[in-house]
């Protein structure tokens, strides 16, 4: 463990999640640690107003932020999933151990949240560079549309309630974090009566237990 990261908390041995629910990436981290039923507390540390507490785990102050009992920390919510699916079980993960399906879930995640990475980068370029390129505004609005779109087709071919069979699986997770992120965020740009397939999903997800457990409103950093 760092030096200093030992006074940042109360001394326990749950696993400490960094970062604000209104976070897809830190949600659907969250939603999976509640799934699999592991003990963990939740540090709800803004990446804005308590930039130098991230410090001590992240380099890159980034979320979500998983640091383990042994004061290990894991960034990168596929890195940190990734962790939490082997300590699970890969047979019991929340996603197919192998083959064709694993490649078809693994398509739809890096479809959500790279749709999502794009998103908040241009979040950021709006706040900071308010006169942005209206090419490059386009554009981007554009890939976000794409990236939604692209979702809309996998939810619309889908034959049951979930890609990941009898209750949600990481895409099906990383979808409905992703897409309320986007319509709370990106009002002027995000209308969720254009993906009704998609929309079904989230609300099917959102009526969930665990997704009520696991959630926060979007709050802009100011």
């Amino acid at each position: 463990m760092p030096p200093n990261a030992q006074s940042l908390f109360t001394g326990n041995a749950a696993m400490q999640l960094i970062g604000q629910f209104d976070s897809p990436f830190v949600r659907r981290v969250g939603i999976a640690l509640e799934i699999y039923g592991m003990d963990y507390d939740h540090r709800p540390w803004s990446t804005f107003g308590d930039w130098e507490r991230f410090v001590a785990h992240n380099p890159l102050r980034r979320v979500p932020t998983l640091v383990l009992d042994s004061g290990e920390a894991l960034i990168d919510s596929a890195a940190i999933l990734d962790h939490l699916d082997e300590e699970f079980g890969r047979d019991r993960a929340l996603i197919a151990p192998a083959g064709a399906e694993r490649r078809a879930a693994l398509r739809r995640i890096a479809t959500a949240t790279g749709t999502a990475d794009k998103a908040v980068s241009f979040f950021y370029a709006k706040l900071f560079s308010p006169g942005l390129d209206q090419a490059f505004v386009a554009r981007t609005q554009a890939q976000i549309r794409a990236g939604l779109t692209a979702l809309e087709a996998d939810c619309a071919a889908r034959e049951g309630a979930w890609w990941h069979g009898a209750g949600p699986g990481h895409d099906d997770i990383a979808a409905a974090c992703v897409t309320r992120f986007l319509s709370e965020a990106y009002t002027d740009t995000v209308r969720m009566d254009d993906y009704p397939a998609l929309a079904a999903h989230c609300a099917r997800a959102e009526g969930l237990t665990v997704f009520k457990a696991v959630s926060q409103p979007f709050i802009p950093p100011s």
